[in-house]
């Protein structure tokens, strides 16, 4: 069961670091949604909250300090790149995180406990079966967002460059199916 759950883990930061692939640094950083969700920010994000449940809550702290997570920092700090941090830096502590994870994760049992220190008190005591559940659902969303922003600046949607998931058509047939979306939203809406 563990190496099941480990393996969906791994297979959703596998679906966000692809996303960031081929793409200029001003890509990766560009706001594309009103609250500025941007490729190298949710990868930020990811790797913060990847040291937070599977370190801090099993008290296994990851030993490099992280600005952005302090109590100091400027709000939603973890979900952009400053000019200062480059792409390479913050895939690396990514992966880094990953591997942090990764040996909390093979060095405990699925019903070892911990404490989430930001979550209430009724419900802070956890296993490490709750948090694999939690992250590869908290992995798996902001993925969906990087999709949905990677389509947007340049067509490119799926979960891996091998496998779109997405049924076949060339353009011509997606602006056909999009099209026929519209009107059946503007039908039902009328």
């Amino acid at each position: 069961m563990k190496s099941h759950l480990h393996r969906y883990l791994r297979t959703a930061r596998e679906a966000v670091l692809w996303k960031l692939d081929g793409l200029s640094e001003y890509d990766v950083r560009r706001p594309l949604t009103p609250t500025g969700t941007n490729l190298l920010g949710l990868v930020k994000h990811l790797a913060g909250v990847e040291m937070g449940y599977f370190g801090d809550t099993f008290g296994r702290p990851f030993p490099e300090p992280l600005p952005w997570m302090s109590d100091e920092a400027e709000l939603n700090a973890d979900m952009w790149a400053t000019a200062d941090e480059s792409r390479e830096d913050i895939v690396a502590l990514y992966q880094r995180a990953g591997v942090h994870s990764d040996v909390t994760i093979d060095a405990l049992d699925l019903d070892s406990t911990g404490a989430v220190p930001w979550w209430p008190e009724e419900r802070r005591t956890v296993t490490l079966h709750l948090i694999l559940i939690h992250m590869i659902a908290e992995t798996n969303r902001h993925a969906g967002h990087a999709d949905i922003v990677r389509e947007l600046i340049d067509g490119t949607a799926g979960l891996r460059p091998d496998n779109d998931n997405l049924p076949p058509g060339d353009a011509p047939w997606w602006d056909d199916y999009r099209a026929r979306l519209e009107r059946v939203a503007r039908e039902a809406d009328a």
